[in-house]
């Protein structure tokens, strides 16, 4: 083999092994917001069960959840009118022998619920919020049809995933839900500092995801927006915005 074919071969080979290592970081399709960049993905050790050092006491930045506090937002999803309401309840429930802070979300579309959950969050020791799962009741025409999205942490292969990492960065992303086959969301951080005004009004410091469903055979690429702000928590999802927060 001349010199100058083995310089090339050579060349070949480190470029696709740093492009390897660069698609290694991420763990839907390594792509970054659709233009193939690459996440991070951020390991969720700080949320198994004997990590220990928890607290139902949950003050993030980005996802506070003091209890009393409800977060009502509204949208047009298409021709569908949509509500969300958040209620951080005063209520705890122990999961994977953790105690965690119940929250319920009541999802409806033009007036009507569609669905009723009960959620587990409880926070690390490093201000990560953590996932331990749902309870979930799904309507049809007004009458309660199943309970499908349901899992707990430390049932089956089910394990807590990663709601809001304790100190966000730029291009992370992560597992919020991991109960294989039942809900498999993911979440990744795109943007930080930006503004953003919705209906209760203007923030700024606005921390920005995008969340995908694999189970749907979605990728980052398919991911929707959603936008956080400190000390308050979600204030926009998708199209659906923030009309009121109550204390």
């Amino acid at each position: 083999m001349s010199p100058i074919v083995w310089k090339y071969l050579v060349l070949t080979i480190a470029l696709l092994g740093l492009g390897a290592c660069t698609n290694g970081a991420g763990g839907d399709d390594d792509n970054l917001n659709g233009n193939g960049g690459g996440f991070e993905t951020l390991s969720a050790e700080l949320c198994d069960p004997a990590a220990g050092g928890f607290t139902a006491q949950i003050d993030n930045a980005f996802f506070p959840l003091p209890p009393g506090r409800t977060l009502k937002l509204e949208g047009m999803e298409g021709a569908v009118q949509v509500g969300l309401t958040f209620a951080v309840t005063q209520e705890t429930e122990t999961v994977a022998g953790v105690t965690t802070r119940v929250v319920t979300e009541t999802h409806t579309e033009d007036g009507e619920i569609i669905e009723i959950s009960r959620n587990f969050f409880v926070q690390a020791s490093d201000g990560t919020v953590c996932y331990y799962g749902e309870e979930v009741d799904n309507f049809v025409d007004g009458v309660l049809a199943n309970h499908n999205g349901s899992w707990r942490a430390g049932e089956g292969g089910n394990r807590p995933g990663i709601f809001m990492p304790g100190s966000p960065r730029l291009n992370t992303q992560f597992n919020q839900e991991d109960a294989p086959g039942i809900a498999e969301d993911m979440s990744a951080i795109v943007g930080l500092g930006e503004s953003l005004t919705v209906p209760l009004g203007a923030f700024e410091d606005v921390l920005h995801t995008i969340d995908w469903n694999p189970l749907n055979g979605e990728t980052s690429a398919d991911g929707e927006d959603k936008f956080y702000a400190p000390d308050v928590g979600l204030i926009r999802d998708n199209t659906v915005e923030l009309v009121s927060m109550v204390e």
